[in-house]
């Protein structure tokens, strides 16, 4: 089991994946009680230890599992919080690939683009859209709460900028001669579509030049992971109906409380971007975008609401809704209609890129 302390973590590179080298074993813990626990992935306990459950093996990037794709680490150099990604693209494009830059889920708290599930998933993305992912590793809370993963995410994106820029990038190589960095999209689930969000809000208040040379085509969203003061239809009645989804609602409120700054609640902007004193939508220079939603997640008013909201507010998006599944079916496989709704998700998802010119 993985134990870390609040604060910075040793990492060391071994193969081709990034571990923690702060292990301690259960029988020497004594650091009190558990705060907060979301049973399987994450304990906080009171000494302000972090506890970190190995619920999803990590892979190396020469895991193979689709033909024709390779996927590398790749380290974000210039970055202050020194990250790193895994990029996912065919192995011999016949033209230059569009870019998708994707963060994953896991409530802010746990996750990694070397999750199996999550590599497995994106390069299937790849392989089926034809474009390449780069999977963002970000800092995690409660060691660091937001807005540490908003912060890089938008340093994520300054790399790609320098790299459309031209400026030297070893790790990548003459690779990057096959992005079309004039397509870039931002996408995520969960607590990654958050950050997307967010992202792509922050770039369209620096408007154009935040990312120029690159171009901000659109955002793709899938279940993202909202919340609110107030509860939702879904969120107090899907509670059976979402029993083998990968969210509660008492895990939803754990996350938030580990993720969001010491007192503040649910309304927060970072939370929810429709709340009292959020930056309202209509100034919002936003790209197109496209929003999953699953019908038996607890998040599915929270995000039909969004979908609204921006409507109203004249923004550009499309939403899916995929019925008989919930939060994270597309990497969880947790429904026997998991396999169909992710082929149609992947459909979307293709066409939304492929669409917008």
């Amino acid at each position: 089991m993985r134990r870390r302390r609040m604060g910075a973590v040793p990492q060391k590179l071994i193969g081709d994946r990034r571990i923690n080298t702060n292990f301690q074993t259960s029988k020497d813990a004594g650091h009190g009680a558990v705060l907060e626990e979301i049973e399987g992935l994450i304990k906080v306990y009171k000494d302000g230890y972090v506890e970190r459950l190995p619920a999803v093996p990590h892979v190396p990037c020469t895991w193979a599992c689709e033909p024709g794709l390779t996927s590398e680490d790749v380290a974000l150099s210039g970055s202050s919080t020194d990250s790193w990604a895994r990029l996912h693209m065919p192995a011999n494009p016949h033209q230059r690939l569009p870019l998708l830059v994707y963060f994953h889920g896991g409530g802010f708290c746990v996750g990694s683009p070397a999750w199996r599930c999550y590599h497995e998933f994106l390069a299937r993305l790849a392989a089926h859209a034809t474009c390449a992912v780069l999977s963002v590793n970000y800092r995690l809370a409660p060691e660091h709460r937001l807005p540490a993963a908003l912060e890089d995410g938008l340093a994520a994106l300054r790399w790609v900028k320098q790299q459309a820029a031209g400026g030297r990038c070893e790790d990548v190589g003459s690779r990057r001669a096959r992005f079309d960095f004039g397509r870039l999209f931002l996408a995520g689930d969960s607590a990654g579509a958050v950050i997307a969000y967010h992202v792509a809000a922050a770039v369209g208040v620096e408007a154009a030049a935040a990312v120029r040379p690159a171009c901000l085509k659109g955002v793709i969203l899938i279940q993202p992971f909202f919340g609110g003061v107030e509860r939702t239809w879904s969120e107090k009645n899907l509670a059976q109906a979402a029993e083998r989804s990968a969210l509660s609602l008492a895990a939803s409120d754990c996350y938030w409380r580990m993720a969001l700054p010491p007192g503040a609640n649910q309304d927060h902007p970072w939370c929810n971007p429709l709340a009292k004193g959020a930056p309202p939508l209509e100034g919002l220079r936003l790209p197109p975008l496209l929003v999953c939603v699953s019908e038996l997640d607890i998040l599915r008013d929270r995000n039909l609401a969004f979908c609204k909201a921006l409507r109203n507010a004249g923004k550009g998006v499309e939403h899916k809704t995929y019925a008989g599944v919930g939060h994270a079916f597309q990497i969880l496989h947790n429904y026997h209609m998991s396999q169909a709704r992710t082929n149609e998700m992947l459909i979307h998802i293709k066409a939304f890129i492929t669409n917008i010119r």
